[in-house]
């Protein structure tokens, strides 16, 4: 496995420069944002798709500072009800996918979308309940209608480039658990796995190490993420698990996302990386930054420091005691 980071916690840097951060603090991979909510500070498909020598000049500052880019980064929702939304997070997939398959990145990351409750709706909607029936209904809709048909078209578009997508799973989005993952890569293909993060697992009540499990014996797991989240058991009494608070209300919502080791200890760090080893992912764990009580900088190098310990980095050798 590398260790690596999601640049966009860097988004205030130069490229070169935050290259230089990265590389100091012992990384051996970046995953860079190429627009929707992460934005494209370091990296503007639509320009570097247009000129060759730009796009060169892209791939030596990574390769130069003995970096690998793991994934490029679109998160957005294309099946946004407002049609000029969703199509601008559609371009940015389509381009980025394009971008990828020059730069010979094999993991396009972002969200699988949420569509609205009908062709004329304006706004997302996620069911979380199986009743009132209305709720099914709008499910079934959404998957049959929107979900399925998008990726399993724009799942192929990646496919026919060798471009693999990682879907995050992550509450208000349609595929947010190994379930719907799951679901949506046996109806559009293998080229549709995860890019599972931890954080995103524990608020809902999953375990980790049982979500590498499931999505790992399908060989769905494409990119990982490294953030934690720090769960208080009294708040979550108040609000529930799926709080609405916003992030900033810290001291009194029901969880909130933490750096590597502060919302989960580190034994429990080592057991993912050991989960991932054991279903075959030996590729980057890159870690994401949005820890409200810690600066970027403090944040991130804890972060390092905790994974350093516990990351698994040499090939798996021969069982001599067999």
């Amino acid at each position: 496995m590398k260790l690596g980071v999601f640049m966009v916690l860097l988004s205030g840097r130069k490229f070169e420069d935050a290259l230089d951060y990265v590389a100091s603090k012992g990384l051996k991979a970046v995953e860079i944002g190429t627009g929707g909510y992460p934005g494209n500070a370091h990296c503007n498909p639509a320009e570097l798709l247009e000129n060759e020598t730009a796009l060169k000049n892209f791939k030596n500052a990574v390769e130069s500072r003995g970096l690998i880019i793991s994934a490029l980064s679109c998160h957005g929702n294309p099946l946004h009800p407002q049609k000029a939304i969703a199509k601008e997070f559609h371009d940015t997939y389509v381009k980025t996918v394009e971008l990828a398959e020059k730069l010979e990145v094999p993991v396009v990351n972002t969200f699988s979308g949420c569509p609205g409750d009908h062709e004329d709706a304006k706004y997302p909607n996620w069911p979380v309940a199986p009743w009132p029936n209305d709720y099914q209904e709008i499910l079934t809709w959404q998957w049959d209608n929107k979900v399925i048909p998008y990726w399993t078209e724009w799942g192929k578009f990646a496919a026919d480039r060798n471009v693999k997508i990682g879907l995050e799973l992550h509450g208000g989005f349609s595929v947010h658990t190994p379930g719907t993952l799951l679901r949506l890569r046996e109806a559009a293909g293998e080229v549709i796995g995860a890019n599972l993060d931890p954080s995103h697992m524990w608020w809902q009540g999953i375990d980790p190490v049982q979500a590498i499990q499931i999505l790992g014996r399908e060989g769905a797991i494409h990119h990982f993420h490294a953030k934690d989240t720090s769960i208080d058991p009294i708040n979550v009494n108040k609000h529930g698990l799926t709080d609405m608070q916003s992030y900033a209300n810290m001291l009194d919502r029901a969880w909130q996302f933490r750096s590597v080791g502060y919302g989960h200890d580190v034994k429990e760090w080592a057991d993912m990386m050991s989960a991932l080893r054991l279903v075959g992912y030996d590729y980057v764990v890159s870690i994401e930054h949005e820890d409200g009580l810690m600066s970027i900088e403090e944040g991130f190098s804890k972060a390092v420091q905790n994974l350093q310990q516990v990351l698994i980095e040499e090939p798996l050798g021969e069982m001599w005691w067999v």
